[in-house]
């Protein structure tokens, strides 16, 4: 079986939105593997702002989206599986790409967490949540939606 394309499809729209000026925000599911400030999850999603602005020691690897950033001045380490990741898109134009969740594919997490950004200021993380009536469909074609 091959990879996910999905991991290589993040980092592509993240370079492509930031080659572009603009800002990169992921929609997440959040669930009992997702490690995200739980104060700003609404209907089991968080929408986060993954500028380099906004983050520190930002990675996308093949299994997680990790990094740190500042919420309400309080620096917290983010980890997220790919599968958990419904969309990434530009906020200025609301141009990007949603993905079917893959609930249940999370691998352990590495042994290597991101440093503390307590040693260096980082902008505040952007968190911000739709209100989705329902969870991630189970099948069916992708789809995006414009959140502002």
């Amino acid at each position: 079986m091959s990879a996910s394309t999905k991991p290589y499809m993040l980092r592509a729209l993240y370079e492509w939105c930031t080659d572009n000026g603009h800002t990169p925000f992921v929609v997440v599911w959040v669930d009992e593997h997702t490690d995200v400030p739980r104060e700003y999850v609404k209907n089991n999603e968080i929408v986060l702002n993954i500028a380099a602005s906004a983050t520190h020691h930002l990675r996308i690897d093949n299994e997680w989206l990790s990094f740190s950033a500042r919420f309400a001045g309080v620096s917290r380490d983010i980890w997220v599986p790919v599968g958990n990741v419904m969309s990434i898109f530009a906020r200025e134009t609301g141009e990007g790409m949603g993905f079917e969740v893959e609930l249940g594919q999370t691998p352990g997490k590495p042994a290597l967490q991101p440093v503390s950004a307590a040693t260096e200021p980082v902008a505040d993380a952007e968190a911000d949540s739709p209100a989705p009536e329902t969870p991630p469909r189970a099948g069916g074609r992708p789809s995006l939606r414009i959140v502002k």
